[in-house]
């Protein structure tokens, strides 16, 4: 499908999810959304695909929402683009591959929540997040759904109550991105953990991504409950036959995916 707002490409296993809307700083209008969610579900059902990566065009990562298009907006048009945004975030997480954030510039607002949204992260050293809402009287409600729950609470709220900037580091520190690397080394960087990824099997990985999101909000004990099952059905499938016989007899696997 040609989009206006994004660009998809496919290469081997990996898949580029690429905003590209640099003159509005990459800013998540409403078709933007619904064009990321038309192409992730399109990613999900792409079996050659193992690992998708989410960049940004231009000299930032994301703006956040397009303020021009919220600026006049009745409740109904605010509920319809808030509803559309929490659906491509939850996407995110849903679809079976991981998703890897490729973070440069600023990501702030809605830009920021979709670092967070992303499985994982990496950023260059002058890369900078922020959740600015309160500024301008709209504090960032949504953005902070995924934020709070990869950084804590008090970084978080600090984030949320100040609309400060949070160096790359800080990010890295508070566990908003795994990794912070210089600004030439970003694509290397991102590839090179792309592509280890991609040498396993596509089924497992997203048996293993569904476990983790569904788990996580779950006591410790329905989490191992939940878990013992994922895990004895992951042992009698295919893939983990193929796994289990390839370690032992000292060769490579071959996934049946």
């Amino acid at each position: 499908m040609n989009y206006r707002d994004i660009k998809v490409q496919v290469d081997g296993h990996i898949a580029t999810l690429l905003l590209n809307r640099p003159k509005k700083r990459n800013a998540l209008s409403l078709n933007t959304l619904e064009e990321m969610s038309h192409a992730l579900k399109d990613l999900a059902r792409r079996q050659e695909v193992r690992v998708v990566i989410l960049r940004g065009s231009g000299p930032i990562f994301s703006a956040g929402h397009d303020l021009k298009e919220l600026a006049d907006g009745d409740l109904n048009e605010y509920r319809k683009i808030f509803a559309t945004c929490m659906n491509m975030m939850l996407l995110l997480r849903e679809i079976p591959q991981p998703v890897i954030a490729a973070v440069h510039g600023t990501a702030t607002a809605a830009g920021c929540q979709l670092v967070a949204a992303c499985d994982l992260a990496i950023a260059t050293v002058d890369a900078r997040f922020a959740t600015p809402g309160v500024k301008i009287g709209f504090f960032c409600t949504t953005p902070m759904v995924p934020l709070s729950r990869v950084i804590g609470r008090k970084k978080a709220l600090e984030m949320l109550f100040t609309g400060g900037f949070i160096s790359a580091n800080e990010a890295l520190q508070f566990g908003l991105v795994n990794r912070v690397v210089p600004t030439e080394e970003l694509d290397e960087t991102v590839n090179n953990l792309a592509e280890h990824i991609c040498q396993f099997s596509r089924t497992v990985l997203g048996v293993g991504k569904e476990a983790f999101y569904r788990q996580i909000e779950m006591s410790e004990r329905l989490a191992y409950s939940y878990a013992s099952e994922v895990i004895s059905v992951n042992g009698v499938m295919p893939v983990a036959r193929e796994g289990m016989a390839a370690f032992l007899d000292k060769r490579d696997p071959v996934w049946p995916d």
